[in-house]
């Protein structure tokens, strides 16, 4: 499924950026933003080119996943058990944002899936909610992280 490219500028970077940096959080890196949306960058951009063959839709999740996984584990300089679990995390949190935020408002709105694939409006829309949930979700889980380990320090 090809994505428009206003689509990869107003949803697939925000959105990979947001699975990033719940991801980096979860493998407790510290966060450099500018790192972050470089590689939020670089992965909505191989999100994109994935799309553009002739794939089973849902494989591109998994490749992109794969793809997660080695960054993170290049950035934790090869704890593959810690980026497994960093990466699946956040894109099981993405899958359940998404699903939650879809069904939501197409019961809300009495969208159909049809017109969510229809209206490049109503997708990016739709998909605005999840991106921020990623992101409330991943600065709370640090928010938290830094407390517990200044009580137990």
């Amino acid at each position: 499924m090809r994505i428009p490219l206003l689509s990869l500028f107003l949803q697939g970077i925000p959105e990979q950026t947001a699975v990033l940096t719940l991801a980096l959080v979860i493998a407790r890196i510290p966060l450099k933003w500018n790192r972050i949306l470089l590689i939020g960058i670089f992965l909505a951009f191989c999100a994109y080119v994935v799309r553009l063959f002739p794939i089973l839709f849902g494989i591109h999740t998994i490749l992109l996943l794969c793809v997660h996984f080695i960054i993170l584990t290049w950035i934790t300089k090869g704890d593959a058990g810690l980026s497994f679990i960093a990466s699946s995390s956040s894109f099981l949190v993405l899958v359940i944002f998404e699903f939650s935020c879809m069904s939501l408002f197409m019961y809300i709105y009495r969208f159909t899936t049809e017109n969510l694939f229809d209206d490049l409006a109503i997708r990016i829309a739709v998909g605005e909610p999840q991106v921020l949930l990623l992101f409330i979700s991943a600065f709370l889980l640090n928010k938290y992280i830094t407390r517990v380990a200044r009580t137990y320090n």
